[in-house]
């Protein structure tokens, strides 16, 4: 069984809020209208699109809603005044979400929280609910893995980033099948938006690609996703709690031999460290699945 400790991954959500400022700004502008009065970011995180919604859009009330008030509190500190931070869980329906936000919603972002509903069309259905009539429901899961590595790094087989994904995808089933009262939702996010009662659903996805070298900070960015993502395989520097990246006791995510070659990968006093290398670069697809209330 896979558990998330969310105060646990607190401070590593507020990294992602602050490294990702660039990318959340441009989707923040391509989303907002001039009309809108109300904006939520649920599932905020460290409230880093809470933060981009209103630096777009300064007139409008935005409302940023987790359900840890660890994460919620390192949102508040992130966003520095701009948003409302209000405590509430999609898990108990729209009721609850409705008094935070005070709805209707004139724009509802939802960023990589909705995989952790139990019932992921339940969930949906609830957000949809809240949307004032042409308002918009915006959806971020899925995309492509990231990539970071070149296929061959010299040391172990190559190929070791592509069997990294394979183990996490493995991992992040049978996360969805330890939640209590697990769904299974067997289509993709826009025919899940159509169902809750939306129209015109579509995707778009954001391509980010930053070449090598890359700069320092960045680089150790990197490093610090991929240290993060070993630990979550094999429970190394984790406790067993609720969220992103604990391990299933007993289960072999990673073949050994690859998870030796990781250990020399991260080990900052090794020959083979990420760290130093200068071939290192970033290509990522997101996609963003949206959908309009009825008018």
């Amino acid at each position: 069984m896979i558990e998330i400790d969310w105060a646990e991954e607190a401070g590593r959500l507020r990294a992602s809020a602050e490294g990702e400022g660039d990318w959340n700004a441009a989707v923040a502008r391509s989303l907002v209208r001039d009309g809108d009065k109300v904006m939520a970011d649920i599932g905020c995180g460290g409230g880093g699109m809470a933060k981009a919604l209103a630096e777009a859009l300064p007139s409008a009330t935005v409302v940023a809603v987790d359900a840890d008030p660890d994460v919620l509190e390192q949102a508040r500190e992130h966003t520095g005044g701009l948003v409302r931070c209000e405590l509430a869980s999609m898990d108990e329906g729209a009721e609850p979400l409705r008094r935070a936000i005070d709805a209707p919603a004139d724009l509802i972002w939802a960023s990589a929280s909705v995989h952790h509903a139990a019932d992921q069309q339940a969930a949906i259905d609830a957000l949809a609910s809240l949307l004032a009539p042409g308002g918009r429901l915006a959806l971020a899961e899925g995309g492509l893995p990231a990539r970071y590595l070149p296929w061959d790094l010299g040391v172990g087989e190559p190929g070791l980033e592509l069997r990294l994904d394979l183990a996490q995808d493995k991992w992040f089933k049978v996360m969805r099948e330890s939640l209590p009262g697990s769904v299974p939702m067997p289509y993709g996010w826009t025919e899940a938006l159509t169902r809750a009662g939306l129209t015109d659903a579509t995707t778009r996805s954001v391509l980010t690609e930053t070449p090598a070298p890359l700069t320092q900070e960045r680089l150790d960015g990197v490093v610090q996703s991929f240290q993060t993502r070993i630990a979550r395989m094999t429970g190394e520097g984790h406790g067993h709690g609720h969220g992103h990246g604990h391990v299933v006791a007993d289960q072999e995510w990673l073949d050994p031999e690859d998870l030796a070659v990781w250990k020399q990968l991260l080990d900052p006093d090794g020959p083979y460290f990420l760290g130093r290398r200068r071939d290192l670069a970033v290509l990522s697809v997101r996609s963003i699945h949206l959908g309009y209330a009825p008018r």
